[in-house]
């Protein structure tokens, strides 16, 4: 089940359960983050699902000799975490995404491991939408994505069994 250390205001969930944290739960200063490691699989699989087929991602001879020296992530992996902690995370399960903003601050590549953040920023009571400040970090601790998310939180509370899926 999720819980709110009260300490560091971290959301801390369960491996077992995705589960929300209802509008009227959401406090300003609320964090949770998700962390993935970039493969050249799952730039692939991006590349598959999305259509997106920019020689920069998948390209090994074309990319060595791009501004980046070598293949890159796309940029919106690093888009895909932070939807991915706020659909399962902060707010969570019902949440709907309305609005952000992302900057591309360093490239992301094969072998990164990348801890995608939110932050709850703001809360308008009045029309239930929540504003979150995004963040990306390598291993380094390097910021290679910040933004800002615009989202409608879920009024009631949501909690599912995690889908088993073919980990990649």
């Amino acid at each position: 089940m999720i819980s709110v250390n009260p300490s560091s205001n971290w959301i801390e969930s369960h491996p077992d359960v995705i589960e929300n944290v209802p509008f009227a739960d959401l406090r300003v200063g609320m964090r949770a983050r998700l962390t993935r490691r970039v493969t050249r699989e799952t730039i692939e699989h991006f590349a598959e699902s999305t259509g997106d087929f920019n020689p920069a991602h998948l390209d090994e001879h074309y990319a060595n000799s791009s501004r980046f020296g070598g293949v890159i992530a796309h940029g919106m992996w690093s888009g895909a975490l932070l939807s991915a902690v706020l659909g399962t995370l902060l707010p969570g399960p019902g949440t709907i995404y309305l609005e952000q903003t992302l900057k591309y601050l360093k490239p992301v590549r094969p072998g990164d491991v990348l801890s995608a953040e939110v932050t709850v920023a703001a809360i308008d009571a009045e029309r239930r939408r929540v504003e979150l400040e995004c963040q990306v970090r390598n291993q380094n601790g390097d910021a290679v994505v910040s933004g800002v998310a615009t989202v409608l939180a879920p009024k009631d509370k949501i909690t599912r069994p995690r889908p088993l899926l073919q980990v990649i």
